[in-house]
């Protein structure tokens, strides 16, 4: 079943760029209001060519990955401990939410106090933001097991190790990976808000140093960056759920769509 023709929304984009820029055009918008898709493209083009734009954009995207990768090591054990004792939740769980209370913006400062204007400090803060929502995901997910199973294998003398790992954990996946997608997402921004508080390197430096010399095309440009680049990594994600998931329906009606459209092209 196809939902629309990919040609289609390439028009649809162009068409969208055609009247933005026809109307900055027609009704005389100030560049340092709202620059023109053209002024963007330029101000793109000289970024990636002067290789500012790539070599902070890498920076940002090791930030994003080794936050990602640290948040969800440490959602993944402590979802999972929460999950499977309820000592465990009794006593760490308020604690948590109170913590993810905690607007990450008025955080942002003290990390970056606390661990440098270096790797670390952004790490720290994408890893923060990343964290709760795979770890509240794992947790529902391995509560989700069903219990007649569960207590099938325990009278077949499975040890709970055997049942975490043969029937809670394979049950959590698609939890799990829905949570990946939106902690991706989440390291991205929190990498760039820590950039934002203080940084020698990163796209979000460049965005405030843009801000500051009034270059709204630039800023406009670097945004555009960051959308793809989120774009990417969530697709990344996407590629991951279908090769890990391969039994799930969901999955399994997403690859017989694609195989489908193959097949028409």
């Amino acid at each position: 079943m196809s939902f629309g023709n990919p040609v289609l929304r390439i028009l649809l984009l162009l068409a969208f760029l055609a009247a933005w820029e026809a109307a900055v055009r027609l009704f005389a918008v100030p560049v340092f209001i709202l620059p023109a898709p053209s002024g963007i493209a330029v101000a793109l083009y000289r970024g990636v060519v002067s290789m500012v734009y790539v070599d902070n954009l890498w920076i940002t995207l090791l930030e994003t990955a080794l936050g990602f990768a640290l948040g969800i090591a440490l959602a993944f054990a402590l979802g999972t401990l929460v999950a499977l004792s309820r000592r465990t939740e009794y006593y760490l769980y308020p604690f948590i939410v109170m913590f993810q209370s905690l607007p990450k913006v008025a955080l942002a400062p003290l990390i970056v106090v606390w661990f440098g204007l270096g790797l670390t400090s952004k790490v720290v803060n994408a890893a923060l933001i990343a964290f709760f929502p795979l770890m509240v995901n794992t947790i529902v997910g391995l509560r989700s097991a069903d219990e007649d199973r569960v207590n099938l294998m325990r009278s077949l003398d499975a040890s709970e190790r055997q049942i975490f790992w043969m029937l809670r954990l394979p049950g959590a996946l698609p939890f799990i990976m829905a949570g990946l997608e939106v902690a991706m997402i989440f390291a991205l921004i929190g990498a760039i808000v820590a950039e934002f508080v203080g940084a020698t390197a990163g796209l979000g430096m460049l965005i405030q140093t843009l801000n500051f010399s009034a270059d709204v095309a630039g800023v406009f440009s670097i945004l555009l960056i960051l959308s793809v680049l989120g774009l990417l990594l969530n697709q990344i994600i996407l590629l991951m759920r279908r090769r890990v998931l391969f039994w799930d329906p969901s999955v399994k009606t997403s690859a017989t769509e694609d195989v489908g459209k193959g097949a028409r092209l």
